[in-house]
């Protein structure tokens, strides 16, 4: 479908002028966007589809983070296109139309924070607000060659954002440039930079690495040369994750059903986990929306309906267990990380998948992706996606985690790595 100059990616376009003219402020003179699942007062929340948007009244006040970036000197310019009631990766809206992948119109932008990434993508803002819940600012944000992060559960506050699935939900944003993503982030955050901006660590998980089809002399690689020459190599460890989880989370063993350990294709304690984070939220979707679903029965997108449906028709078995894992998690890799440590691993298994691929061939892909997403998801650390350039002509980025609370520091990390990841890319070539 051919899209104006605006790639698809606003479902209203508005201006809501910054409320401080102050030229110092952090954000002064900087453009954003922000996902139609973000109250703004005046307008309904739409989240993505139109029986929401047609059972639902216009916000009466304006969510508290869209507030503060209004506050550090940005103007908002509009909301943007998001998949249905948030439940999908891919990007794809047939309401409201796909927003346009400004890296590869052929492939799907990512979702569920599509048209956020693609206007910060496509040029059309400075920053965009998104959420993540299962990866959704995260995906999009790789399949769009943007920075995207996804900050520690609660750092950010969530009121006014309809919620998903509470024990996941975090507010995360998009920007090119490391400089501006920080900025938003301290603003947000509202903290100042604090501690050292080099890592004690930084640990390549190796086995998630071989997870992706991307070559590793054009991932995990770029970002080890890179590390090298900003720090020093002494500080890159090297370690099989999905064993360290295996024998650090017992209560995986609830999730690690026989197909799972008979999966040759992913890491078996790594799939439990994404098992537990879908488990979960289920549950807490259908305690969020299951009493609207039932009673508007929503005309839903192939794939979102299934798994919307699923989510209504889920009985809370297993509950427990998962919150057992997310205690489990979270201290294991405290202990991993400790307070200046890195994680480093593939944001998602491969390039962005094609427009309209039928949902069954994209399984796989999906499996290995809930594998590598489940981790900040499950544990509550904060990540970062960084774009490393284009690989046969489609964009390929790599993530960094630190411990839930780090976000400043890793936003720091970001900043000193950045300019060397893009020098590191154009002499490892296309």
């Amino acid at each position: 479908m051919a899209r104006g100059p605006d790639y698809g990616a606003f479902t209203d376009k508005f201006v809501l002028e910054s409320t401080s003219s102050a030229h110092d402020q952090p954000l002064h003179g900087l453009t954003f966007a922000v996902k139609d699942i973000f109250d703004v007062e005046g307008y309904v929340t739409g989240f993505g589809n139109p029986d929401w948007a047609r059972t639902h009244s216009a916000a009466t006040s304006t969510a508290p983070a869209v507030l503060a970036v209004l506050g550090g000197g940005a103007t908002c310019v509009g909301k943007t296109v998001m998949d249905e009631m948030a439940y999908s990766i891919n990007g794809e809206n047939i309401h409201y139309g796909t927003p346009i992948n400004p890296c590869a119109p052929d492939r799907v932008p990512g979702g569920s924070s599509s048209g956020s990434a693609v206007a910060v993508g496509a040029k059309l803002v400075d920053f965009s607000l998104g959420t993540d819940t299962g990866g959704s600012v995260r995906v999009p944000a790789s399949y769009c060659g943007i920075l995207g992060f996804r900050p520690s559960h609660d750092a950010v506050p969530s009121a006014g954002v309809i919620p998903m699935a509470q024990s996941f939900d975090t507010v995360g944003w998009f920007a090119r440039d490391p400089v501006i993503l920080s900025r938003v982030g301290h603003t947000l955050l509202q903290k100042s930079v604090m501690g050292p901006a080099k890592p004690s660590q930084i640990i390549i998980a190796e086995d998630l690495f071989q997870l992706s089809i991307i070559p590793n002399d054009r991932l995990g690689q770029v970002l080890v040369k890179s590390v090298e020459k900003i720090y020093g190599g002494h500080i890159v460890k090297h370690m099989v994750l999905g064993d360290y989880v295996r024998e650090r989370v017992p209560s995986l063993k609830h999730f690690m059903s026989k197909e799972i350990k008979e999966q040759e294709y992913n890491i078996p304690s790594l799939a439990a986990l994404s098992n537990v984070l879908r488990s979960l939220q289920r549950y807490e979707f259908k305690d969020n929306h299951g009493e609207w679903i039932t009673a508007v029965k929503p005309e839903l997108g192939p794939g979102i309906s299934e798994r919307v449906w699923e989510a209504v028709r889920t009985t809370g078995e297993n509950i427990d267990a998962c919150h057992s894992v997310k205690t489990e998690l979270h201290a294991a890799l405290a202990i991993l990380l400790q307070d200046f440590g890195i994680l480093a691993i593939p944001t998602v298994p491969g390039p962005p998948p094609k427009l309209q691929t039928d949902p069954t061939t994209l399984e796989i892909f999906r499996a290995k992706a809930f594998s590598l997403l489940s981790i900040a998801g499950v544990s509550g650390f904060c990540q970062v996606s960084i774009p490393l350039g284009m690989y046969e002509n489609l964009p390929v980025a790599v993530s960094l985690l630190a411990k839930q609370g780090s976000d400043a520091f890793l936003l720091n990390v970001v900043e000193s790595l950045y300019g060397t990841l893009k020098e590191q890319v154009e002499i490892t070539g296309k």
